[in-house]
């Protein structure tokens, strides 16, 4: 049985909570999902010194290409190679 995953909620996740990587547990890639994470996480906290806000914005844009490459078709499977219904 195929687990099919929504385009629109993939989309949507990576546009509004994509710095956290929650659309890329959506879709199963966890390894990247961790990534973006730990590198908004330690960029929050490097904010103190100003330079943290460069890579959570970096993380920030990163998300955001995503969003759209899901909306676009770009991103069109899953982890596993199920299609983006």
């Amino acid at each position: 049985m195929e687990n099919n995953k929504q385009k629109l909620v993939a989309g949507l996740l990576a546009i509004f909570l994509g710095v956290y990587g929650v659309h890329n547990f959506y879709l199963g890639y966890t390894k990247k999902a961790v990534i973006q994470l730990v590198c908004t996480l330690v960029g929050l906290v490097l904010s103190i010194i100003i330079i943290g806000a460069f890579v959570v914005f970096g993380i920030a844009i990163w998300a955001l290409v995503e969003g759209i490459m899901i909306f676009t078709g770009k991103i069109a499977t899953d982890a596993q190679g199920n299609p983006l219904v």
